[in-house]
């Protein structure tokens, strides 16, 4: 079976479930996308490796790539290889000296971990093509735009405080470690040019 190769292109807070997140896959060299919905602290661990951030202690996905590494485990790909009932399946593959293996995996943990190591995500046409009769019930979680414009809520509140009180802010949420709130905070610093 042919792989498709896919990006990330999009993370948002989910329209259709509450306290979710809504990462969107596009097809390299196409226009085809996979929205898949995932929970907080997948898609805040997703956040803070597509932005580089430092966080004060490891996160679990940053644990998994330094345990990998300190045994010369390589993660070569992921595979988003299912969809059964709105559920994405996914495999990494990995090797070691001796051995190549596909692991199960759930696709949020997957994508935090390929992102962390710079692998490919690849699906097969029958996955993209059960997603768009899945994805016509929730057309408005495909809305495509960059990663960090959608990351953040209250970005219009974000636009009415006034500098001073967005660097408080952000101490505040880094402390906090809500790395996905400090990306609309850096990104509303940026726009101001206070970075």
């Amino acid at each position: 079976m042919k792989k498709i190769e896919l990006e990330i292109v999009a993370l948002s807070h989910s329209i259709t479930q509450t306290h979710s997140y809504a990462v969107v896959l596009g097809e390299i060299n196409g226009l085809r996308r996979l929205p898949i919905v995932i929970g907080g602290f997948e898609a805040q661990a997703i956040a803070v490796a597509l932005e580089r951030m430092n966080t004060t202690r490891p996160l679990t996905h940053d644990l998994m790539k330094n345990f990998m590494m300190a045994f010369n485990i390589e993660l070569h790909e992921i595979i988003i290889n299912d969809l059964q009932e709105g559920i994405f399946f996914t495999k990494l593959v990995c090797s070691s000296a001796n051995d190549t293996v596909e692991i199960d995996s759930r696709t949020s943990d997957a994508l935090a971990l390929a992102v962390r190591f710079g692998c490919p995500i690849y699906t097969y046409e029958n996955v993209l093509s059960n997603a768009d009769t899945y994805a016509e019930s929730n057309q408005k979680e495909i809305e495509t735009s960059s990663v960090t414009s959608e990351i953040g809520k209250g970005k219009d509140d974000l636009q009415s405080m006034n500098t001073s009180d967005l660097k408080t802010m952000l101490n505040d949420v880094l402390e906090q470690e809500d790395y996905i709130k400090a990306i609309s905070i850096r990104d509303e610093l940026k726009s101001r040019g206070q970075e």
